[in-house]
């Protein structure tokens, strides 16, 4: 029995880094964020040998160990070890197996890909031994594994989005994590994809080391920072108003207040290319947008007056940013098992 399993890939539209630990915890915090057509993949299948092996499509990488070794997290596939080691501890998976991953976009790209990665796996793996979980489950999970069995440094909101799917409003506390999904009319959905622009602009750099830059601000009790937090999360409430209210331009300006307020959190978050492709789609008639993840680069997203919105895409094109369709999905995670 072959059991495949995938998550959506997501784009955040407000209150990102309100999610990150020691934030949340003390303060509460809360994203605005939905699932797109791209996803993560994750593939089960039994071998004929006490080995575990994954391997990774995209790198073309592969590590093999036997059950029940003790897994060392060097960098190499280390988010799918902790997966192994989560259901090898449980005592569920007693043979050995065969994994392949694949993922839409790169670790780095902004829209949660890793988070999305684990996700999956764990769904995969949960439907493989047979040991059912819910949403919550998997993506609380899917957190501790990545941030406190791996250690890598980051928020909490990626891999709720990627369990659950759709456009939810999420809101972090110290001692439970809620999804709120919005009910949003057919027409506002189909208006906000035509007037949202996704483009891929590379400089993709590693969202730990800016994550650990924000949360070193943080701890620090920069002004700064503490300030444009606590604004992040009131404008996470204000555009999911706008989003229920159907205010689409209004959407548009708070995007743009959330991204002028997310680049006071670490001096990492944007750059030189970034700021200089932000202001080119905004004189071409965006009414705002930001980067789609920590910051440094990967996909960044622009809401656009809609008589402009080809303006835009040509002023985006001629910065050398790479044009890419999407749509959205109420679609979480989900496994099959194929014969």
């Amino acid at each position: 029995m072959l059991v495949r399993a995938r998550a959506p890939l997501r784009i955040s539209f407000a209150g990102g880094g309100t999610d990150v630990s020691p934030y949340f915890e003390e303060k509460s915090g809360a994203v605005l964020s939905a699932t797109i057509d791209r996803y993560a993949f994750a593939t089960v299948e039994p071998s004929q040998n006490n080995l575990l092996s994954v391997r990774s499509i995209d790198y073309d990488m592969t590590v093999r160990f036997e059950l029940g070794d003790p897994l060392v997290y060097d960098g190499q596939l280390d988010l799918a070890k902790g997966v192994v080691q989560h259901f090898v501890r449980a005592g569920t998976l007693t043979s050995g197996a065969d994994i392949y991953l694949h993922n839409d976009a790169p670790p780095g790209s902004g829209l949660g890909s890793s988070s999305a990665l684990t996700v999956a796996l764990l769904q995969a793996l949960a439907h493989y031994v047979r040991m059912p979980m819910d949403a919550y489950e998997i993506a609380e999970t899917a957190y501790r594994i990545e941030r406190l069995e791996v250690g890598i440094k980051g928020g909490k909101q990626d891999q709720f989005a990627c369990a659950f799917g759709g456009v939810n409003f999420i809101e972090f506390n110290a001692d439970a994590t809620v999804v709120n999904p919005l009910r949003l009319k057919a027409d506002v959905i189909a208006e906000l994809e035509y007037s949202l622009l996704f483009a891929y602009i590379g400089g993709v750099r590693l969202s730990s080391h800016i994550i650990e830059k924000q949360t070193s601000n943080y701890r620090q009790g920069k002004p700064d920072t503490l300030e444009a937090l606590d604004r992040l999360k009131e404008l996470a409430y204000e555009t999911k108003k706008a989003l229920l209210l159907g205010r689409l331009s209004l959407f548009g300006e708070l995007l743009d207040g959330a991204w002028r307020c997310k680049r006071r959190l670490a001096d990492e978050i944007s750059n030189p290319r970034v700021d200089e492709v932000y202001e080119e789609a905004r004189k071409a008639g965006a009414l705002g947008g930001k980067l789609s993840g920590a910051g440094g680069g990967g996909f960044m997203f622009f809401f656009c007056d809609p008589r402009r919105r080809f303006s835009v895409q040509e002023a985006l094109v001629r910065m050398g940013a790479t044009i890419v369709n999407f749509s959205f999905t109420n679609e979480g995670v989900r496994s099959w098992t194929l014969d």
